[in-house]
């Protein structure tokens, strides 16, 4: 995927460290999030629109919008920060023919579903398996919060 800098599952989406470490170190001009959640809600967008520097563009799309726009794939010069909340998002992704080299897991925090599976990052059981599907896709997982910490591979936890 030609232009995309950074893929990551992170259940806060836009947050500190995305706009700290990771736009600056992949020199992102642009920021993705895929969620049919927040793509139909007006309110969360606004919300979303308003954390992003005014140099950064942002769009936010369903998984199937999201889909056809990765299929046309991104201008010259571009330089694309893929955000989602959830592992299923990707696996939904891959369904529909996108492939994915690597995968950057970042804040998924505990809930009555999740239990712990790296440091502060949890993953319910449902979510360990499609990390594992992933995985079988060819795709790599790695944990790394920020840009600066080192890259833990996912597959020697599941």
């Amino acid at each position: 995927m030609k232009n995309v800098v950074l893929i990551r599952i992170d259940d806060r989406l836009i947050h500190g460290q995305v706009m700290t470490s990771w736009l600056n170190f992949t020199q992102a001009t642009k920021i993705m999030v895929i969620d049919d959640e927040v793509a139909a809600d007006p309110f969360m967008k606004n919300i979303l629109k308003n954390a992003v520097p005014g140099n950064i563009g942002l769009g936010v799309f369903s998984v199937d919008r999201a889909a056809e726009r990765l299929i046309k794939g991104f201008k010259d010069g571009d330089n694309v920060i893929i955000l989602v909340k959830f592992p299923k998002t990707v696996s939904k992704l891959i369904e529909k023919g996108i492939k994915f080299d690597c995968i950057n897991i970042g804040g998924m925090g505990a809930n009555i579903n999740r239990h712990q599976f790296y440091k502060n990052i949890s993953a319910s059981d449902e979510e360990r398996e499609i990390f594992k599907k992933i995985l079988d896709s060819g795709c790599k997982l790695e944990i790394q919060i920020i840009a600066e910490d080192k890259k833990i591979n996912v597959a020697k936890y599941l």
